[in-house]
C-alpha cells in the first residue's frame, strides 16, 4: 500500500453522569448541535486551557529580563485599539436560501 495514509480515531461510548441543565448551557454557548459535540469542545477546551498554562509556567526556557526585552510595547497598544470580538464556539450557522 505505497502511497496510502491511513488515519485511525480511538472513538470510545461510555454512560457519564452529567448534569442536564449544565450540559445545555454548554451547547448554547458553544452552538453545538449535539450532546456529544458540547462534550468534545468543552473537554477540548480545557486541554487547551491545561496546555497554554503548562506553557506559561514553563515561561518559553526566557530569563524575566529576556522576556520584557522580547516584549514589544506597542504589541499591547495595538491590541487596545482592536474592536472587541464576541467568541463562538462549535459550527457557524448557516442561513437557509
Amino acid at each position: 500500500m505505497y502511497g496510502i495514509v491511513a488515519i485511525l480515531s480511538m472513538v470510545m461510548k461510555m454512560t457519564m453522569h452529567i448534569d442536564d441543565k449544565l450540559l445545555a448551557r454548554v451547547m448554547k454557548a458553544t452552538g453545538a448541535s449535539s450532546k456529544t459535540h458540547a462534550i468534545d469542545i468543552a473537554l477540548r477546551e480545557i486541554d487547551r486551557r491545561a496546555e497554554l498554562a503548562r506553557l506559561t509556567s514553563e515561561g518559553l526556557g526566557l530569563t524575566a529580563g529576556e522576556l520584557k526585552e522580547a516584549f514589544d510595547p506597542a504589541s499591547a497598544e495595538a491590541l487596545e485599539e482592536l474592536p472587541q470580538a464576541t467568541l463562538r464556539y462549535g459550527r457557524k450557522s448557516r442561513s437557509r436560501r
